[in-house]
C-alpha cells in the first residue's frame, strides 16, 4: 500500500497539527466579536476580520452530520469501503473526516449519532484526528 497523502502544516495551522500530535483537538475563536469557534484554523475571524483570535482545546465530541462510503479502491487507504464524513462538533463548527471503530455500512453510521475524537499518528509529525462512536 502506498504512503496515505499527509496535510503538509503551515504557520497558520501549526497549533493544529501540534495539538493532534498531542492528542488534544484544537479550535479557534474570535475574542473581539464573539463569533463562536471555527474551523479551518485560519489567522483571522471568518466573521468579523479581526486577528484578536485564541487557540483553545475542544472538548472532541460531535455528532455525525453527513457521509458517503467510499468503494473505490485508494493506493493509500487499502481496498475496503471507508467513511468520508462531515462531523458538527459540540463547540459548532464543522470538519471533514472518516469515522472508524464501527462497520462502514449505513446501518453503523446513523446521521446524528455522537462521536468522540480519536488520533492515530501517521509520521513523527503529523497525527491524524478521526472520529469512532462514542460509548454510552
Amino acid at each position: 500500500m502506498s504512503p496515505r497523502l499527509l496535510p503538509e502544516p503551515t504557520p497558520e495551522t501549526r497549533h493544529f497539527w501540534d495539538g493532534c500530535r498531542e492528542g488534544e483537538l484544537r479550535l479557534q475563536r474570535c475574542t473581539e466579536c464573539e463569533g463562536g469557534s471555527y474551523f479551518p484554523p485560519r489567522p483571522f475571524c471568518p466573521r468579523c476580520g479581526s486577528r484578536k483570535v485564541e487557540v483553545y482545546p475542544a472538548s472532541g465530541e460531535a455528532i455525525l452530520y453527513s457521509y458517503v462510503i467510499n468503494h473505490r479502491p485508494r493506493p493509500d487507504m487499502g481496498t475496503e469501503p471507508h467513511s468520508i464524513a462531515v462531523v458538527q462538533l459540540a463547540e459548532g463548527p464543522r470538519m471533514m473526516t472518516n469515522v472508524v471503530g464501527c462497520a462502514q455500512t449505513p446501518e453503523a453510521l446513523q446521521l446524528d449519532m455522537p462521536l468522540k475524537v480519536t488520533f492515530e499518528k501517521q509520521t513523527d509529525d503529523i497525527t491524524l484526528p478521526f472520529f469512532t462512536p462514542a460509548k454510552g
